[in-house]
């Protein structure tokens, strides 16, 4: 399932900018036919997409697009990863899939997702052991070191759900295991329909990136964010207080959202999270401030 990405080539001198033709550029009109009218119906409002809706960059040449790994598991990244490179795709880059026991050299790539999944092994936090827990202590070990491996080189990231944990964790912060014991005002939801009302923290970068309205998000975690990660800072969360966004402060960017974007495709506020990485990761392979540049993109959104 990786002909959206870029099945895991080399990186190769880039081209003269162009605008993409074929399949690329039908397959970037033809996914967002009715986003209205499913945004409308799954309550994702906030910026109305105009003009932008598809970043201009996906019409740059495929070689001149920012190649950014997603980290999946085993069992199941190959029916996640689609989505992850649609997305990317529809937001000016290219994606490869990466994983426990695949290549994953970051000097091959502009930026990161570290995806959804098992429960991080509290091994990694000091946490008490959980017998019920499914963990991947491969894949656990693989995204720290790519966590810690992109801070070093300055290089953007992006977590997603179990990767926006991962984030924090890597960064030496800790993790509820039962959220919802703790949060017990928070609504529970499990489910990939946006069914989670979640606040944006004012003066966030999120809110930049995504607006300050209320956000209908989807949920499938049953851990979140304890102690900040060193640089962090919340940038969401639900009604009942338990942290459902972070982003660091400074350069480089990294968000972690608790929510799952990429099946949210169809609404604009979540494909401007995507949108972000991606600009965030062709300021880092031009050598330019990566939270800088993103703000000045989100700030030029219609």
């Amino acid at each position: 399932m990786e002909p959206l990405g870029d099945g895991g080539a080399a990186r190769r001198p880039a081209r003269p900018a162009g605008r993409a033709e074929g399949p690329l550029a039908r397959a970037s009109a033809g996914c967002l036919l009715h986003h209205r009218r499913l945004a409308a119906l799954h309550g994702q409002r906030g910026r109305e997409p105009g003009p932008r809706a598809v970043s201009p960059r996906t019409h740059l040449s495929w070689q001149q697009r920012p190649r950014i790994a997603v980290t999946t598991s085993a069992r199941s990244g190959w029916r996640i990863f689609p989505l992850f490179a649609l997305n990317i795709l529809l937001t000016g880059g290219r994606a490869v899939r990466w994983g426990a026991g695949r290549p994953s050299d970051l000097a091959t790539v502009d930026g990161v997702i570290i995806g959804g999944g098992d429960d991080i092994s509290a091994d990694l936090y000091g946490g008490g052991i959980v017998t019920s827990a499914r963990i991947d202590p491969e894949r656990d070990a693989l995204e720290k070191g790519l966590v810690a491996g992109a801070a070093e080189r300055g290089m953007p990231l992006l977590g997603i759900c179990r990767g926006s944990q991962m984030l924090n964790v890597a960064l030496g912060g800790t993790l509820h295991q039962n959220a919802y014991e703790t949060f017990r005002r928070s609504t529970r939801v499990y489910t990939i329909l946006p069914r989670k009302k979640i606040r944006v923290c004012e003066a966030s970068r999120l809110e930049q990136i995504a607006g300050r309205q209320e956000m209908r998000v989807n949920a499938l975690h049953s851990q979140a964010v304890d102690r900040l990660g060193a640089g962090l800072r919340v940038a969401a969360r639900d009604d009942g207080g338990m942290v459902q966004g972070v982003e660091r402060i400074a350069d480089p960017f990294a968000l972690g959202v608790q929510w799952h974007p990429e099946h949210l495709w169809y609404a604009p506020r979540q494909r401007a999270i995507f949108r972000a990485l991606v600009t965030a990761a062709r300021a880092y392979a031009e050598g330019r401030g990566q939270v800088a540049e993103v703000e000045r993109e989100a700030a030029a959104e219609p």
